[in-house]
């Protein structure tokens, strides 16, 4: 394995283990391919091997996934429900046709921006987690078409890397009633149109400027990213119910803050 492979299959394994806790898995792989030297073809790779995170959602929902889909054309709570996450995926799917180019090729470059947004993101998420309400929604069944639609709002924050996508969604929620477990599932679900759609306009736009050995390096991470991704996702949401989000919190602070050393030192 050449050590350009090899760097792409330990960005495949960062991405699987950030992509759906709120720490922001594009800061973590932009972050460590700064430092590592690693420049892919027009940035393609950050978003590319995040479809290999989108196989490991359906690969552990698939039985729920399934029994939704047969109850969609006898139960109008099923219809809401996938209704509701189609709205959500709105607002991220225009911004982020319209603000593509500006993203990869300005924010994508800012390592600086980066770390700042992940230390504030983590004293957001910090004072976030402390908030002492009674949750209205439990049941991300339950959550009515508005309410998701707000969060879909929340989630257009993470076009600014370091924010999290994940991060912004339960953050968003938690701030609009729900609770801790529940938030998280609503960005798993969320997270299946978003980064599928993420994935197919990124190769739309990039696919003439691919190499062989850029294909190589994205289906290794995309392996890698699949296979961690998996257990983060069977595990996360007992983890937040019983932890909350503090230890995502301190560790955005502590990856923002060594990345500003990193950047001062070099």
């Amino acid at each position: 394995m050449d050590e350009q492979t090899l760097i792409g299959a330990l960005l495949g394994l960062l991405e699987g283990l950030t992509e759906f806790i709120p720490v922001s898995s594009t800061a973590h792989l932009l972050l460590a391919g700064h430092f590592l030297g690693f420049q892919s073809t027009g940035r393609t790779f950050e978003v590319l091997i995040q479809l290999g995170a989108v196989l490991a959602i359906l690969s552990v929902y698939f039985t729920r996934l399934t029994t939704l889909a047969m109850q969609l054309p006898s139960s109008a709570k099923a219809r809401r429900f996938v209704f509701s996450i189609l709205l959500a995926f709105l607002p991220a799917a225009v911004i982020g046709v319209i603000a593509h180019d500006f993203i990869k090729t300005v924010l994508f470059e800012t390592p600086l921006l980066i770390c700042i947004v992940l230390i504030l993101g983590g004293f957001v998420l910090m004072a976030v987690d402390r908030l002492k309400r009674e949750p209205i929604y439990t049941d991300v069944m339950d959550y009515p078409p508005s309410l998701a639609f707000k969060i879909g709002l929340f989630q257009c924050l993470a076009m600014i890397p370091g924010t999290s996508r994940s991060g912004s969604t339960i953050a968003g929620a938690l701030l609009m009633g729900t609770d801790k477990r529940s938030a998280a599932e609503f960005s798993f679900f969320l997270a299946m149109p978003t980064m599928a759609g993420a994935f197919a306009y990124d190769l739309y736009k990039n696919y003439a400027l691919l190499s062989f050995d850029d294909v190589t390096t994205i289906t290794v991470g995309f392996i890698m990213a699949f296979i961690s991704g998996v257990f983060v996702v069977r595990g996360l949401l007992d983890f937040v119910s019983r932890h909350g989000f503090m230890v995502f919190a301190w560790w955005r602070i502590i990856v923002g803050t060594a990345g500003l050393v990193g950047l001062w030192l070099t």
